[in-house]
Order: structure tokens, then sequence, then C-alpha cells
């Protein structure tokens, strides 16, 4: 008789199974009974004495095909014909539907699909059969049948013969059925990169049977064994399947695509050989991707296995651009085109998936820039489509092409009409019959269906798809108006009344005893629900990654498209991204939206800063900056009804990260007020909740509230809110900010009582803020190990360290607010400044047990770090009027972290001694400073980058101290400084100058600051001399490096401060050539105007000519100058054209400084420039005496008066030179500014007449 396997081949989708046992009967399969050709299954499951399809405990499917007869387990056992990969319709039928039409020893067992492949049918049938109660072998090692089974395979050579083919095809079978354990079990990529090229070597192209089999092996080997080929083997493999696509016939190329898709996931860069049989004009996935394509498996399929070549490793090659736009052509396309006749629904999603998957792995790339407008246009307009693709309730139109507009576009909603799912054709319509209730299918089709029915609870989706979206709607503002005493949104009354629109809801969840469908039916919308959830995830997905590839800007030309408006009257809400957030019955899907318009808003600052309704327009139209308004209100009004109805905890972190991120960008001091203070009042609630994650983005946004535009007024009256403010007397989420909590620490709650006192004798009662905080950081909570809470353990009874931290973060925000309302800049009235007394109590309070028991924790260092940020956030004024055991402790604390072996506790305590050192009360302090001074100058070199950045930072601010100390206490301060220890920090910052930018910056900084405090007695000590030397020869470097602008500006600023030092030999000293020429390239030549500028002022530092240098450097000096200004216009960078006039306002001022100190000898060279560039220099010049300074940057402006006596200055000068040699040119250049200044004159008295 011949092999089963063969025949079951050769009648392989021509023959239904009744023909295979009209060839093979059972008779002739019993004798076949512990043969080789039919191996033990030793982990058999029960059969289950009923029709239909039922699971295993494994989650593996089985068809029974006999209701009436089960045979019992016995010593002959039972046998089964395992079809693995044949469709559930083929095979209802080819056995039937009658009972008893096939015995009982038939059982058909159908294996999930492949997590990387597209579907797809399997060739192969294993006949097994053994005793059932027979003696169990102990389970073999990880890996080791595999290895078995790849020796087997390996010691094989190619044949043509029936038993060498018989043999390949169960080796094949045994490879797929082995029990894989997760992560190989032992098994390397190298491993099965030889095992599969050993298959595909002993099987020829005419073998189809083979073919199909080595495809499907080549499939289930990289998929479940999670491995990416080696280009060596792949270059093999992708040859052989490429070449077996093309010669085999059709019924095989699905089994190939799929091992193709396998073969190029994450390789994609590596095929570059085979690209153009691939992609090219008549390749294979091209000609099966097109819309003309019959099949539309193998379509979804070659859609699929492009969409892998698209994958890319970060850091390794990309696709060549050719390929790139022939890939975005095509899976665009496929997002433009409708579904075709003849393809079911859920093919169509997993197409629509494929090509949305390939399309963000090219934005993800990085290569793929969206330039053309044409071309982004139509990308968004099919991504806002298929967002809303199978959303329960809303069918739209989209444009092909969507357009930068200040106004939604068209988005027409054709009438909904509840389409019946369409079935393929080959597939028979499910039993009607209902399934008993609890026996659920599970396996993959289980997992396939979790997300459809995902967590929604009572406020959720079911809720919102009633709630009607505009300003006035009952729902809404039952929802968003609360008294001003309580949270009622979040209350259970609320909920109450939010869980009584369930009944009404269309999209509420049907469980199966109630639903008008059968199991199957049933299980079939779900599934389709789910297949069009994860549509809808790919195209949010797909978004974000589009976002992240264009510039804001660009993105900011479809807000409209986007982001909510308020409707007008009579018109429909527009659909955006808060339509999914509200309606989307997925949880998943609502935080795909809200994670989406998080990105929008994040650094939306400049675009939304045009927004303005604090006055009602009463215009024929509507400005700009009211629509703006007006969407920020919808968004406002969006989340939070989003926010109250949201019961996911992943969404509900989603939608307060995206509040966190409105509240940051909005300009609320050009808005009406109350926005902010319905966000303060309804996130109240979710400061307890059981996610660790809601908790820490709710105190988030709090310090966004908080920090927003401070100091807001509204902020202002609701950080002044006492404890009992806004809080509900019977909330039991809030009852623990009662008193006696406090005192349950019994070790702080008489400090922590007494501060509090002080405090409420003060305003009246303590801020619930403030308490909250401390309470959070210092304080055990009430329920040690919430449900959420998965790493607490029985000795962690404080709050988790990212709740801590962001407490701490959140304090440090209160913090800087006050200090940025008594900075010297600040709009506010010093009345309505929160008075220093009270920011002292503050901080008294803060001091008295909080900061220094979170700054002694050395267990959790990012909560020593966030406490050294919060207690740098001291206002200065309130930090001098502490008690000097206070101030102590503060610094004494400091300097003992700055020894900590955490780079993170580390570097923020060296930043916080860098905030101190500036302080007007500790600067003056020879010993603080020096003691701060030798604590940086140890973190400068730690080997942490981020530890010597910090430090760098600081040790630029300790001397910008000197030289304030230096000009208000004379040379007593310097005096008292010790020189070694100054000699020591010209040493460390010449040597920081040589690190990473981010540390080079502040060197310079720190470098020019050292040279300028100098003085004469330091510097003709010969230990001073070299350092000096290689000081002045690092700024040199530094200007004429290829480093960050930012670099080079400070590095020209350093320069400017060695030059004001009168004791250092400029003029004489050998680097004095060699400083000049740094400064007079970059004047000329730089790219960066701010760089060019500040060239310029150090050039026009010197006060003596001495300092200039000889004839020949004065004169390479003012030449330089002569050729910057004119080139101050030629640059090719838009952004740089504002510095243009500054530019050459610092310019001219440099040029009259170096003709007021010119001796005879410079004026030839001057005389030259007046006759070559006269006419130039002189528009300039005037442009300069009358209008000034423009832009900044440029210092302290001198006034016109200051302007005109420089140049009156200037001109005596020359006239006073007596020089017989250089009468000529006194005389020329005398004339040619006379002549300035009388024009100048006659022009200002002209327009004194006029006025």
């Amino acid at each position: 008789m011949g092999s089963i396997l063969e025949i079951w081949n050769t009648h392989y989708k021509k023959t239904s199974l009744e023909t295979i046992k009209k060839v093979v009967p059972l008779r002739r399969i019993e004798k076949l009974k512990g043969t080789r050709a039919l191996p033990c299954l030793a982990h058999s499951r029960q059969l289950i004495n009923t029709s239909g399809l039922r699971t295993d405990s494994k989650g593996t499917r089985f068809l029974y095909g006999s209701p009436r007869l089960r045979e019992p387990r016995s010593p002959q056992g039972h046998f089964r014909v395992a079809l693995r990969g044949v469709p559930l319709s083929w095979r209802r039928r080819a056995l039937g539907r009658r009972r008893g039409r096939v015995p009982p020893e038939v059982l058909v067992r159908c294996h999930s699909e492949g997590r990387r492949a597209g579907g797809g049918k399997m060739a192969a049938v294993q006949v097994a059969g053994a005793p059932v109660c027979g003696a169990r072998e102990p389970p073999p090692g990880p890996g080791s049948g595999f290895r078995r089974l790849s020796a087997r395979l390996g010691s094989l050579r190619p044949a043509d013969s029936s038993s060498a083919r018989t043999e390949i095809h169960l080796l094949f079978d045994q490879l797929i059925s082995e029990n894989y354990s997760e992560g190989g079990g032992g098994v390397t990529a190298e491993d099965v990169s030889a095992l599969l090229v050993q298959a595909c070597r002993l099987v020829h192209l005419n073998q189809e049977h083979l073919v199909s089999k080595v495809s499907q092996l080549i499939h289930h080997l990289l998929n479940r064994l999670q491995v990416i080929v080696d280009e060596q083997n792949l270059d093999f493999l992708l040859a052989y399947t490429i070449s077996a696509f093309q010669q085999c016939s059709s019924w095989t190329h699905m089994e190939i695509l799929q091992a193709l898709s396998a073969l190029v996931y994450y390789n994609g860069p590596k095929c570059q050989k085979y690209l153009p049989d691939l992609l090219g004009e008549t390749g294979i996935l091209m000609k099966l991707s097109d819309p003309s394509q019959s099949d539309p498996d193998l379509r979804r399929a070659a859609v699929h296995c492009m969409a892998n070549i698209c994958l890319s490793v970060p850091g390794q090659p990309y696709l060549d651009e050719p390929y790139r736009n022939v890939c975005f052509q095509t899976f665009l396309t496929i997002l433009q085109s409708s579904k075709v006749s003849g393809m079911d629904d859920i093919t169509f999603c997993m197409l629509l998936q494929n090509a949305l998957k390939g399309l963000q792995s090219l934005l993800n790339g990085g290569k793929m820039k969206l330039t053309q407008t044409e071309q982004l246009g139509s990308l968004l307009a099919v991504l806002k489509k298929y967002m809303f693709h199978g959303l329960p309730g809303l069918n739209i139109e989209m444009p092909a092409v969507l357009y930068p507009a200040p106004l939604p576009q068209y988005d027409g909603r054709s009438p909904l009409k509840q389409e019946p799912l369409e079935i393929n054709p080959s597939k028979p319509v499910a039993s009607k019959r209902k399934k008993a209730k609890g026996k659920q299918k599970k396996g993959h089709q289980g997992e396939e269906l979790k997300e459809a029915n995902g967590e929604i609870g009572a406020g959720a989706a079911s809720v919102l798809g009633k709630l009607t979206l505009h300003e006035g709607s009952a729902v809404g503002s039952a929802y968003l108006s609360t008294p001003s005493g309580g949270s009622e949104g979040s209350s259970p009354a609320a909920r109450d009344r939010a869980s009584s629109y369930l009944s009404s809801s269309p999209w509420k969840r049907i469980s199966s005893s109630e639903s008008d469908y059968s199991d199957a039916e049933g299980g079939l919308q779900s599934k389709m629900r789910s297949y069009q959830a994860k549509v809808r995830q790919g195209a949010l997905a797909c978004f974000l990654s589009t976002i992240k590839s264009i510039e804001k800007k660009v993105l900011y030309g479809y807000w409209s498209a986007f982001v909510p408006d308020t409707p007008g009257i009579g018109s429909p809400q527009s659909v955006s991204l808060m339509t999914i957030s509200l309606k989307d019955p997925s949880p998943k899907t609502r935080a795909c939206a809200l994670q989406v318009l998080s990105a929008i808003l994040d650094g939306s600052k400049q675009f939304l800063s045009v927004a303005e309704d604090t006055s009602d327009h009463r215009r024929a139209f509507t400005p700009f900056s009211v629509t703006i308004a007006s969407s920020i209100r919808e968004l406002h009004r969006c989340l939070l009804l989003a926010l109250v109805a949201e019961s996911s905890s992943q969404t509900l972190t989603q939608i307060i990260k995206c509040l966190a991120n409105l509240v940051s960008n909005a300009p609320y001091n050009r808005l009406k007020p109350n926005l902010l203070t319905k966000v303060w009042n309804q996130i109240k609630p979710y400061i307890r909740h059981k996610d660790v994650n809601v908790r820490v983005s709710s105190l988030t946004l709090l310090g966004a509230i908080v920090s927003a535009q401070a100091p807001l007024p509204e902020v202002q009256l609701l950080l002044q809110q006492p404890c009992s403010s806004g809080l509900s007397s019977n909330s039991s989420a809030m009852s623990w900010l009662s008193s006696s909590d406090w005192r349950r620490d019994a070790s702080y709650a008489e400090t922590l009582e007494e501060s509090t006192d002080m405090l409420a004798a003060s305003s009246g009662e303590p801020c619930w803020l403030i308490r909250l905080c401390i309470s959070i950081v210092v304080l055990p909570r009430e329920d040690p190990c919430s449900d959420s809470d998965t790493s607490c353990t029985a000795g962690n009874i404080y709050e988790p360290s990212p709740v801590r931290l962001e407490s701490l973060q959140l304090l440090e925000e209160l913090g800087t607010g006050l200090i940025q309302q008594y900075k010297a800049d600040s709009t506010v009235a010093p009345s309505q400044r929160v008075p220093v007394s009270l920011v002292v109590m503050f901080w008294a309070m803060m001091l008295n047990g909080p900061l220094p028991r979170a700054l002694q924790n050395s267990q959790h260092p990012t909560l020593q770090a966030s406490s050294c940020d919060a207690l740098s956030s001291i206002l200065p004024e309130a930090f001098s009027s502490l008690p000097n055991d206070r101030q102590i402790l503060c610094i004494t604390l400091l300097l003992g972290l700055n020894h900590s072996k955490n780079p993170l506790v580390k570097a923020a305590a060296a930043r916080a001694l860098g905030v101190y050192v500036l302080f007007s009360c500790l600067r003056q302090d020879v010993m603080f400073v020096a003691d701060t001074a030798n604590a940086i100058l140890m973190s400068l070199h730690d080997k942490s980058p981020n530890v010597r950045a910090k430090a760098a930072w600081s040790l630029g601010n300790l001397t910008d101290t000197l030289i304030v100390n230096m000009e208000m206490l004379g040379q007593s301060f310097q005096e008292e400084f010790s020189g070694l220890l100054l000699l020591k920090m010209l040493r460390s910052a010449t040597e920081a100058s040589k690190d990473k930018d981010k540390v080079k910056s502040n060197a310079v900084r720190a470098l020019g600051n050292l040279l300028h405090f100098l003085q004469p007695y330091h510097i003709v000590k010969p230990r001073f001399t070299e350092t000096i030397e290689e000081s002045i020869q690092a700024l040199i470097s530094t200007v004429l490096s290829e480093a960050t602008m930012k670099v080079r500006w400070n590095a020209c600023y350093a320069l400017g401060n060695v030059f004001k030092n009168s004791a250092l030999p400029l003029g004489t000293a050998p680097w004095t050539a060699q400083a000049y020429s740094a400064l007079t390239s970059v004047v000329k030549s730089c790219k960066n105007f701010k760089v060019r500028i500040k060239s310029a002022t150090a050039l026009s530092i010197p006060d003596k000519r001495e300092q200039y240098g000889s004839v020949e450097q004065y004169a390479q000096i003012w030449s330089a100058l002569v050729t910057a200004l004119q080139k101050s216009e030629d640059t090719t960078d838009f952004l740089e054209f504002k510095y243009c006039a500054s530019l050459r306002t610092q310019i001219c001022q440099a040029l009259i400084h170096l003709l007021s100190l010119a001796s005879s000898a410079d004026l030839s060279c001057i005389q030259e420039t007046v006759e070559q560039s006269g006419d130039m220099v002189r528009l300039y010049i005037l442009q300069y005496l009358k209008s000034g300074v423009e832009g900044d940057d440029t210092g302290s402006a001198p006034s016109p008066q200051e302007r005109d006596k420089m140049l009156s200055e200037a001109l005596e000068h020359v006239r006073g030179i007596q020089e017989p040699s250089g009468e000529a040119a006194k005389k020329a250049i005398t004339a040619y500014l006379e002549g300035i200044l009388t024009t100048y004159t006659s022009a200002a008295e002209s327009c004194g007449s006029l006025l």
C-alpha cells in the first residue's frame, strides 16, 4: 500500500476525505498500528462526546465527526488523522453534517496560524495512533527533539524515490509538530538556518508537494522560534523561494509567500540583490499586490511580505529610496482603494492592517520625508478614514486629499447602514444551535477576540455613544458642572447617572443568552469587530509615526482636521480624535487616539499662543484666534467628559497625560477663566486611584496647572484653597487628608503639625496641595498594598517611588513659580506677589521633615535627586530669612550628597550647589564659596557625563559669583580667596573644555571668568604662567572648532572677558595674534549670526591701542570688520535674518571704537577703506546712528545721544593725531567722518521740524 501521506498529497485540494477513505480503508490503517509511519502521541487529550468544534487543554481545536459513538480508553487505544491547517469550511464540506458519517477513529486537528503569517493551507496530513493508556516516557530535554530530527535530516541526500519523499515528508511533519518551548528550548538561530538550508537542498523544485511542505516548515520555524536568518543563509533561502514561486504551480504560492514573508522579516536591507525580482516593475510582490489580483488571500500575503521588507533595525541600513517610494505608493493605493468583490470583510481588514504596518515601518525608519503637500495630504486623508473604520454608529466619507486649512474640511457622513457581514462563499453558514453557556472557544481565536471584549466600564464608550458633543448638552453639563464645594463628576451619584444611559446605548455588550445570534455567528461578529479595531489602531499608530516625521509647523496646518472644535448652531459635531476617545468600544483604540492627540499638543505652545477669547467678538467673521480658543475649550470639555466616563486604567492615564500636555501649552492668560478650575476639581479624586500610573499622571497634571503661565491669577486662587475646599465631606477618597492622618507617623507628626499651624495662622488654612505632597512623601499610606501595586512588599508601607517622586517635583514647581514672581522682569505687581513671609513658612514646613527625610533616603536615589531639585527651587529672599540652622542644614545636606555614588543624586546636588552659590546671602561668604568650589571640582571629574555637565554649569555660576564679588567687594575678596584653589579651578576648567559639548559650553564660560578674575600677583607667579597659556589656547581652539554654536558663542564671550583683564599681557603675548585671528575669522564667516555678534563684541572690548598689537594686527581687525559689514546680509538661513540688524549695529560700534584708538600708522588702512567701501560703510553707520540696536544679544545698547557722542569723539581723536607722515590720510578720514555727522544732523533736524 502506498503511503497515506503521498495519497493525501496526491488528492489534496482535488478530492474529499470520503475519496481518501475509499482509497485507504480503515482496516489498512489499523494494520499500521505501532509502525514508524504512525508515531506515538504520548500527550493525547480526552475525547468529548458531542459534535462540532471543541478544544483540548492546550487550546488545540478538534472536530469530532460522530456524536453517538465514543470509544472507551483501552490498551488498543484509538487513532487520529491530524489534518494541520485545513480550513474549517473545507472540513465541514468534506465531512458533512450527518451523524455517524465518519467513524470515531477519524479526528481532525487544526492548529492556529503563525503570528506573522497571513493565513494559508498546509498540504500535509499526519496519521498517528498509539495506546492512550500506555506508560508515558519522561519528557525529553529542551531542544532535544529538534536536534534529533535535524541530525536525521542532515544525514539525508537529495533523491527522487518514493521512499525518500515519504521519509522527508515525515521529518518535515515531525519538525512542524515538535513542541518548542518558550524561547526555543535551547535551539539557536544558526541551527534553524542550517536546518532550513538543508531542507531546501533536499527538495527539488519539481516536487511541488514537498516544496509546499518545506515552505510551511520555513514559515513555522522562523515564526515559532522568532529567528531572523543571517545574511549568508538568507541569500540561499531567498533564491530558493523566489525560484520556487516562479516555477511551481499556483496552488503552492500561498505557502511560498508565507515562507518569503518570514525570511524577509527585519531583513529588507539585506535583500538588495533580490529586490528587483520582488519590487521591480514586473516583480512578484508588485504583481500580486495589484488591485487586479483575483485571489484576495494572495494579495494580502504579498502586501504582508512587502510590509516585512520595509521593517528596519535602528542603526542598520534602510531600503534604497526608489524601493521605499514604490512600497509607499503601493500601500497608499491599497488604502485608497475600496474593497473588491469576492473579498470577505476579515480578509479586507487584514489587508488594511498590513498596508498600515508597512507605512508605519517606512515612517519609523526616519528616511521617509513627506515634503510634498499632495503626498502628505493623501496619507492623512486615508489615515483619518481608517481611524473610524468599523466604528459603531459612524460612517464617514473623506476627500482623496487633505489640505492645510484653518477650518474643518469636508468629512461627510453617509447614512448608517447595518451591512450584513460578507461571508466567504467557500465557508458554509454556521449552525444556529446554541452551545452550552460557559464553554467558549479558546486558543488563538480567543486571543483575537480578547480585544473586542475589552474593558468597558459603566461610564465608558457605551455611555458616550448617546452623549451629544456640544457645549449645551444636558448630559455634558451633568458631568462637568460641579458645585464649588464638591467634585460631583466622580461621585457615586454621577456614576449612577452615567450608568442610567447604558440601557439606551446601541453599543451595550450583549451576553450570549440575550443574543439573537448563535455562538458561531456571535463569534464571527466579535471577530469582525476585533479586526476592525485593529485597523483603527493601525491607522492611529501610523498617524503617530507621521507626526514624528514631519515638522510641527506643517502638522498644525491640519489642526482642524483632527482636533475638535465647538460646532456652530445647527451644524453637526465634526469627527476628530476625540470622537474615537469618547465613542470607540475598544480601550486600546481609545488610548491610541489619546496618545496621538498628546503628540499633536506636545510643543504646540507657539501655535496656540494666538488663541484669544477674553472678549465676546461681534464681527461678520470669526478670527483665527477665536477659532483656536474655541478648539482649546472644546478639548477641555471633551477630555473632562472622557475622564469621567473612562474605566480602563491605561486609557485613563493617557487622558490625564493629554490634559497635562494641553495645560502646558495653552495660553490661559488670553482665555476666559474657569478652564483650569474645572480640571483642578475633576482631577482630585484620581490622586488616590488604585493604579499607580494614574496617580503619577494626576500629580503631573497638577504640576502643569501650577506652572501654567505662572503666576496666573486663577491658579493663585486655586493654590489658596484650604484642605477642605473642593472636597466632598462624605468622600472616602479624600478622608485621608484629615488632620488625624498627619499623626500616623509619630516621629514627624508634631513638627509637621506645628509647621502647618504656622501656615494656617497666616493664611487661614494650609493649601491642600501642599499638605498632599508632603503627606505622600513622608507618611505611610492607608492601604500599603493596593490592587495595582504588584511589586508591593509587606515592608513597603509608603507610596511607590514614582508617586513620591512626582510629589517632590510638584513641590519644585511651586517653588519655581514663586521665583518667577520675584524676577526682575516679572510682570506681576509687587502687591500681587505671594508675601515672602508665607514663602518662608512654606519652606520652614518643608525643612521640618519632608525634604531632610527624603534627602537622606539612600534606598531611593531618584527620590533623593528630586529632593535636591526641590531644594534648589527655594526663593533667594526666603532662604536669607530662614533660621540659621535651617540654612546650615540645606548646605550640609547638599555638600554631603555631592559625595553620593549614585550619578543621579550627585548631578542634582551639584546643580543645587550651583544655584545656592548665586544667593546674595551666601556668595560673599568666602568659606562657603571655597567649599562649594571643591565639591564642584570633585564632580567635574566624575565618570558620568551628566554629573560633569551639571558640575560645569555650577562652576560657571560660581565664577560669575567671583566676578560679582570682585566688582562689589574689590580687592579684599580676591586676596582672601585661595590662590591654590584658583589655580586648581583653572586647570580643571581647561581640562573640561576638551570634554563633550554639554560640558564644554560651561567650561569655557568658567575659563573666561577665571582669567578675568586673576590679579597681577597671580599672573607673575611661574606656576600660573603655563596654566594661563593653556587656558587661552583652549579658548582659541574652541572658537575655531566645529562644536555647537552654543559652545562657540560661549568661547567668544569668554575671550571678551579675558580682554577685560588689563593685567594680562594682551598685545605683547604670543597668543594675542592667535586670539584676534580666531575672532576675525568667526566674524566674517560663521553661519550663526549670534556667534558673529559675540565675536564683534569681543573685538571692541580692549580700551588701549597697545592691546590691539602691531599695525598689521590692527589693520587685519579693521579689514575683517569691514568685510563682515559687507556680508551682514549674506545668509541662506531665514532664521538668521532677524539678527542682521544687531550684527551691523555691533560691527559699526566696533569700527567707531577702533577709530577712537587709531594711531597715525593706522590711518592708511582706514583711508583705503574709505576709498574702496566708503559708501557702504557710510550707509550702515548712518543707520546705526538713526535706529540703533534692533533685535537682541548685543548687551546694553547706547542711546542715540551716546552713539552721536562716540562718533564725535572718534572724529576729534583723528583730528588730534599729530604726525606729518599721515596728514593726507588724516584729512581724508576727517572729511569722511564730518560728512557722515553733517548728514545725520540734517536728517535729525528735518525730522524734528516735521514733528
